[in-house]
């Protein structure tokens, strides 16, 4: 069964009905069925037929003013997913009838006996306290889960630590596994083998960053895109599977006997702090990178290190939020594009990404992303990059691509080179000035929005323009004349 993502706090949780039953000052009675059955919220109806008005797991109060035939009334309750009946006696009935106790006692429904001095309005008020109740100690009980879990991932080893914090917490069995489904690392009292099997088959079928398909039993759903999470139950333990944040496939796997309503929330937590600290291994290994960052110290150009780590082409990716970046933010970004080649410097995170690979927006975080390219060209792919943000910022948007070659693709670099150099001279002792012009130009001359992407205010912008215009000697109000700028400044 699929899964939605992990909530980020506890659902309410349900009541038994023997919480309302030892209740002294609500007087109830149980006739028929089992009292540990959970209650999710109370409802009245004197219809003849409730089934169409019942969601499931109510408690359905009537006092029989339509009770024709008690034996349909119970099946229809039960059908409906009814979790109990609460039968008020007065003013139509002065006891429950024998039919309708039969009848529940027939389909394992709870059928309990409201007193006459009870009101309908007392018994849901209980109902709704003692969820508030049950409520209040699951936020506490998955706040001090958190914790231990944030704890152990400051530890010298924290994934193991993680782990045995999670199967400490849920009770159960709780495992990292690879993509073909073996387990890397474990915590708490193993599984037997056919629920370990499962939980592996389980693992197979999630998949980072997708929506969920449907799905059952564990089995692969036809779907174009697998779920990020799954569950299923085999040999009275509840399994379920989270993917982790990484392309390597990792994943999260829980095995416990109960489903408590914060489990997938802790759990959730849980995820978070694997696929961080999961990261490093994705990419490239730790020698490998070790290995190419020695020879870029001693002077190996960069098109010759880039193999090492993989064999490209490469992809540049500027990144910004609102609040300044720190190390774990990056890191985090890095891990949702799939690299652990991160850097952060003046506010901007930068991720290079080996291959070539389609990039989502990220929530948060505003991004600009080059064209592959290969190693020699990094450096103009990191400046595509950054232009690429500035354009995403100016037009409000989560992401921006680098745009294509077009015709300026059938012009000589060299020569557009030689003719941009001699154009924008005047211009070029300046890089206010050249940076301005270069966002007027990408915005269609927007006053606002190249005021938004360079940081400056509006008025500086129409004096830098207006400077530009006295120095370059020519009309900015020409189209032809801006066109041709906007050529030369790719080339300079």
């Amino acid at each position: 069964m699929v899964e939605p993502a992990p909530p980020s706090t506890p659902p309410t949780p349900r009541i038994p009905l023997a919480a309302l039953l030892v209740r002294e000052d609500l007087g109830l009675r149980l006739l028929a069925g089992p009292a540990d059955t959970p209650l999710q919220w109370v409802h009245t109806s004197e219809m003849a037929d409730p089934y169409p008005y019942l969601l499931g797991g109510e408690l359905l109060l009537t006092a029989g003013v339509l009770l024709a035939d008690p034996e349909r009334y119970a099946a229809r309750v039960a059908q409906a997913g009814g979790a109990a009946i609460g039968f008020g006696v007065t003013p139509v009935y002065d006891t429950v009838p024998e039919a309708l106790v039969r009848a529940c006692e027939r389909h394992g429904l709870p059928l309990v006996e409201v007193p006459p001095g009870t009101p309908f309005t007392a018994i849901a008020r209980a109902v709704w306290r003692l969820m508030a109740q049950a409520r209040l100690q699951e936020v506490r009980r998955v706040n001090e889960a958190q914790q231990g879990l944030a704890g152990a991932a400051a530890r010298p080893d924290p994934v193991p630590a993680v782990l045995q914090q999670l199967a400490s917490r849920l009770g159960g069995w709780a495992a990292l596994l690879a993509p073909d489904g073996s387990v890397v690392q474990s915590a708490g009292p193993p599984p037997t083998r056919t629920v370990r099997e499962a939980l592996c088959r389980l693992s197979r079928v999630v998949k980072p960053g997708t929506a969920e398909q449907p799905g059952t039993g564990g089995a692969p759903a036809e779907a174009r895109r697998a779920p990020s999470s799954a569950s299923d139950t085999v040999a009275g333990l509840h399994l379920a599977a989270y993917a982790l944040g990484s392309d390597e496939g990792l994943a999260l796997g829980v095995a416990t006997e109960g489903r408590e309503p914060g489990a997938r929330t802790v759990a959730g937590m849980a995820v978070l702090l694997l696929s961080l600290l999961t990261a490093p291994h994705q990419g490239a290994d730790a020698a490998g990178r070790s290995a190419a960052l020695v020879r870029l110290l001693l002077g190996a150009p960069p098109e010759e290190v880039a193999p090492i780590l993989d064999p490209g082409p490469w992809t540049v990716v500027h990144g910004r939020r609102p609040e300044p970046p720190d190390a774990l933010a990056a890191s985090a970004l890095a891990s949702a594009l799939g690299s652990t080649l991160v850097d952060t410097h003046g506010g901007i995170v930068r991720v290079l990404l080996p291959g070539d690979r389609r990039i989502a927006a990220q929530p948060g975080w505003t991004l600009g992303v080059s064209a592959p390219s290969e190693p020699a060209e990094l450096p103009a792919a990191d400046t595509a990059a950054a232009r690429a943000l500035h354009r995403a910022e100016a037009n409000r948007q989560p992401l921006a691509l680098q745009r294509g070659a077009g015709l300026g693709g059938l012009v000589v670099p060299e020569e557009a080179a030689v003719h941009a150099r001699s154009l924008l001279a005047p211009i070029m002792d300046s890089a206010a000035l050249a940076e301005t012009l270069r966002a007027w130009l990408s915005l269609h001359g927007s006053w606002d929005r190249t005021a938004v992407a360079l940081g400056v205010h509006r008025n500086t912008v129409r004096q830098r323009i207006a400077r530009c215009g006295t120095l370059l000697g020519t009309d900015l109000d020409d189209a032809d004349v801006r066109m041709e700028l906007w050529f030369a400044l790719r080339y300079v």
